[in-house]
């Protein structure tokens, strides 16, 4: 896959270059040393000190492991189901049961393409009536088997196409809130790239959020935000910061529950890494939801919407 910069990451371009010729050349060991550690610092500093924009860029890097990516670096043995029983499949979200080490596991995730012809046919991780059907189909036979749940969240959002609101784009987002809400299995949701409007919190709720350094959750990307409040779309850095959608701030209003952060240079540069510490934190989440399946169980997942949001009366 060919290496692609971030506007922020340029100044890692040069270094890269340089160290690769020097590595091909083999004639200069000592400046390549050299070189090397000055990347890794200057990778150090330019991750630590992430704008919300920046971490919004970084969501959405097109070398970043998608779904599938996950999928087939955790599970030996995943069976794909398809369609909702009533339309069609939709391409935009993946659907199955597998196995992650010795966990049996339903994985529903949002999933993008890597080029034109594949994004066109993932519809760019955009899910359609159907796709929200289908999942909820995957998630009752879950409940059916008693397996744990795990969806894996990325997308710029729903479908906003004129079919999907024909199909009842609005009202299939909305049963699914309302099927998740009550169905009787844990459900743990992980952002492993964006997560936009309702297009995300349709296979989003749930009894645990944890959320990949580098991502974001928001009630609208900052580009729509900065279109609605300024007029102006180029406000999407403004809108970002203003949003609160970063971990860290997610963190603060307990949306998300934990924070898995990812190797310095991020997922995209080092996804075996990424992949091995994610599934570790998803078994142990896994593993902690099971102790807690008890009677009270679903009224606790009601409960962490409850206490969602603050008021304040002047």
């Amino acid at each position: 896959m060919k290496k692609h910069y971030l506007s922020f990451e340029k100044p890692l371009k040069d270094l890269d270059l340089e160290i690769e010729k020097l590595s091909i050349s083999e004639t200069e060991p000592e400046k390549l040393n050299e070189l090397t550690k000055e990347r890794e610092e200057l990778e150090k500093n330019i991750f630590s000190n992430l704008s919300s924009w920046e971490t919004v860029q970084l969501a959405r890097h097109p070398n970043r492991p998608y779904t599938l990516d996950y999928i087939n670096a955790w599970c030996d043995n995943f069976t794909e189901l398809h369609g909702d029983k009533a339309f069609s499949d939709d391409n935009a979200v993946i659907a199955g049961i597998g196995i992650i080490e010795n966990t049996k596991v339903v994985i529903i995730g949002q999933q993008k393409g890597r080029n034109t012809k594949d994004n066109i046919f993932r519809n760019f991780g955009m899910m359609k009536p159907e796709g929200y059907r289908k999942a909820l189909r995957v998630m009752k036979l879950a409940e059916k088997f008693k397996l744990p749940i795990v969806t894996l969240i990325d997308t710029p959002g729903a479908d906003p196409g004129i079919g999907a609101e024909e199909r009842g784009q609005g009202y299939a987002i909305a049963n699914n809130l309302f099927e998740m809400a009550s169905i009787k299995t844990q459900i743990l949701s992980v952002v492993i790239g964006e997560g936009a409007s309702g297009g995300a919190l349709g296979i989003g709720l749930c009894d645990k959020m944890i959320m990949l350094e580098h991502t974001w959750f928001s009630v609208i990307s900052p580009e729509g935000c900065a279109s609605i409040l300024w007029k102006d779309s180029t406000k999407a850095p403004d809108a970002a910061e203003s949003l609160k959608l970063t971990p860290k701030d997610l963190m603060e209003h307990n949306i998300c529950n934990m924070i898995v952060y990812e190797p310095s240079g991020g997922a995209h540069r080092h996804f075996d890494e990424t992949a091995s510490i994610l599934k570790e934190a998803i078994l142990n989440e896994l593993s902690e939801l099971k102790k807690n399946i008890n009677k009270d169980f679903l009224d606790n997942r009601v409960a962490r919407y409850d206490k969602l949001g603050t008021f304040r009366e002047d």
